[in-house]
């Protein structure tokens, strides 16, 4: 399997209509699901940008191979994949806790 994992809040995955695609919230503005290839990678994402917030999160495994929508890394050092449309639900292979350490460090996920 060839996993990438995409960050969202608990409260979102939960609530969105699961028998649709998925789309995260700011979709319609970036135009692309952001995504992140390895497990200490996307704790790191989330330590950089989510760190202070007080939500809980969760981490969808993506088999990139079951993916539908063209997937471009565009970073140079790439890990930073982006799905150009909705995710069709059957890729994601898992949705995972993300823990947080009691100064909210994000630890990374265990891969499925």
């Amino acid at each position: 399997m060839s996993i990438t994992y995409h960050l969202v809040a608990a409260e979102y995955f939960r609530d969105c209509d699961s028998s649709a695609p998925y789309v995260p919230p700011g979709f319609a503005d970036d135009g692309f699901i952001h995504c992140t290839d390895g497990e200490q990678n996307i704790a790191d994402t989330a330590n950089r940008y989510y760190r202070d917030e007080q939500r809980m999160f969760v981490v969808l495994a993506i088999e990139k191979a079951e993916v539908t929508c063209e997937i471009r890394y565009e970073d140079e050092p790439g890990i930073y994949p982006h799905i150009y449309g909705p995710l069709n639900r059957d890729a994601i292979v898992a949705v995972l806790p993300i823990l947080r350490t009691a100064d909210g460090s994000f630890l990374p996920p265990r891969a499925p």
